[in-house]
């Protein structure tokens, strides 16, 4: 590997190490046998590279997010069913991702100490919820319109971020895959007029339906 990737490389490891906070530069240099310069070079700043790393970290741990156990089949897209699946597959991969959403909770928490690396992660952000609305609706993620990602997209990612700070705190407490569903079920049943709880509802840009 060059340079530019042994840095990347290194700034992960300090990352799921130290976190943001108390990773400095030489560190990374250390932990990636580079040099000070090659930081510079290659990513502009330290807060570049760590921002990097992370959006790296965190694509690493989505990639489980479509992956359903063996044995079972994709649900179709939009529906009730394709979104209890996802979060299932999501939340049953949060014990290997922990130390990628202390990082992110790290930020939340800390971020007056980190604001080049919040700043940078909040231009980051789009990208995420792309990915999410990519998963939920079935439209490839490169065609996803604007508005699909800009409302879907923002409301998988709210719930993510929810559920990570309830399984962060306790994940026997936290909010099952099967809860959250029949929670949508209720409240899009309301919202069409069923008194009962059950009933049918659809997104922009191909949404959520029974």
């Amino acid at each position: 590997m060059g340079h530019r990737e042994d840095l990347l490389e290194g700034a992960k490891r300090c990352l799921l190490e130290k976190g943001f906070v108390r990773t400095t530069a030489r560190d990374i240099v250390k932990e990636s046998g580079t040099n000070l310069a090659s930081i510079g070079y290659h990513y502009g700043s330290k807060d570049a590279l760590l921002v990097e790393a992370f959006v790296a970290l965190v694509d690493k741990a989505g990639d489980s997010f479509d992956e359903a156990p063996a044995g079972e089949t994709g649900a179709k897209s939009g529906s009730l069913e394709r979104f209890e699946e996802v979060w299932s597959n999501i939340l049953r991969g949060f014990p290997a991702s922990r130390p990628i959403w202390m990082l992110t909770f790290e930020v939340i928490t800390q971020g007056e100490r980190l604001a080049g690396v919040r700043e940078l992660l909040v231009k980051a952000q789009r990208e995420g919820r792309s990915g999410l609305a990519a998963l939920f609706t079935g439209i490839e993620e490169s065609a996803i319109p604007d508005d699909v990602v800009e409302t879907e997209g923002r409301f998988y990612t709210t719930l993510l971020n929810g559920l990570m700070v309830q399984w962060l705190f306790d994940p026997e407490s936290a909010t099952t895959a099967e809860q959250l569903t029949e929670g949508m079920r209720r409240v899009m049943g309301r919202a069409s007029g069923d008194s009962s709880g059950a009933g049918s509802g659809a997104g922009a840009g191909g949404g959520l339906q029974p």
